[in-house]
């Protein structure tokens, strides 16, 4: 590491067991922002010890003015507290297309999946060589909305192929809705799930939901993590069945470890019923 190029981050992290959420301080780093976000640290959980999990969200700590930090990384939340938890980072795994133009190969179009997203772009794995400031193109497989970007992170990937940083013209918070069209309620009950796993072989094991909604869910102890894009079958005992589309995958490492996040496609058929909540209001002039 070359004198005077170290820097110190402030990164908030939480337990895998869900009970300790805080700030923690790394100094004298030679590494970018993006670099830090985009792989384990360790830290100490007060309750289950040291522990390594993903950074929700980090910054970079200026020994000078703040004025100093207008060109911020993708990843490196605005200065006010509101806006940070606005764009914190999700690690989940939504399928994507990118393409546009690759001064190696030219046009390009390429299937991938999220490795983590916020309110200003998205983090993903690609096989295409792409150059930093190439403008590209953004498209979610779910909603099919499409949004310009601009490649502002290009690294190597462990596994071969690149992390790429897409940062949006503007924040798009609404980009990543996923699908969801109606109020999730939290509801926990058994159910047991059916389907393929990532080499093709069929599997059923028993899960739980943590919420509810007229048109999915999210299951939690899913221990065959299938794709986003693979059609499953949900059971509820002798509530019926019916088939959903894993629309998102928990990262492994991260409190949405073993989750996944599921749509309906058999129209009007669901295991379960979500009972509207009743405003305070409306159950006191029922009374009366």
């Amino acid at each position: 590491m070359l004198s005077g190029t170290s820097k110190t981050y402030s990164l908030r992290v939480r337990c895998p067991y869900g009970d300790y959420d805080d700030w923690i301080t790394l100094h004298a780093r030679s590494e970018t922002l993006e670099q830090l976000s985009s792989q384990p640290c360790t830290f100490e959980c007060p309750t289950h010890g040291a522990q390594q999990a993903f950074p929700l969200e980090g910054m970079e700590k200026q020994p000078c003015s703040p004025a100093s930090q207008k060109n911020s990384p993708i990843f490196s939340p605005p200065q006010t507290k509101k806006s940070r938890r606005a764009s914190e980072r999700k690690p989940f795994h939504v399928p994507v297309v990118v393409y546009g133009w690759s001064k190696v190969i030219g046009s390009f179009h390429e299937t991938t999946t999220t490795l983590m997203f916020n309110a200003n772009g998205a983090l993903v794995r690609l096989n295409t060589p792409v150059n930093l400031g190439d403008k590209l193109s953004l498209v979610s497989k779910f909603t099919q909305e499409e949004q310009e970007v601009r490649v502002v992170f290009n690294e190597p990937h462990r596994q071969g192929g690149r992390e790429v940083g897409l940062a949006f013209q503007k924040p798009a918070p609404s980009f990543w809705r996923k699908t969801r069209r109606s109020t999730r309620a939290a509801q926990t009950f058994r159910v047991f799930v059916r389907g393929t796993d990532r080499n093709g072989n069929p599997f059923s094991q028993s899960s739980q939901t943590t919420d509810i909604s007229e048109d999915g869910a999210r299951l939690d102890g899913v221990a065959y993590l299938t794709a986003p894009g693979q059609v499953i079958e949900v059971k509820r005992r002798w509530h019926g069945k019916a088939r959903f589309r894993v629309a998102w995958v928990g990262q492994i490492g991260t409190s949405e470890s073993n989750q996944i996040g599921i749509y309906n496609v058999d129209p009007v058929r669901l295991p379960w019923r979500v009972e509207a909540a009743v405003p305070p209001a409306a159950k006191s002039s029922k009374k009366s």
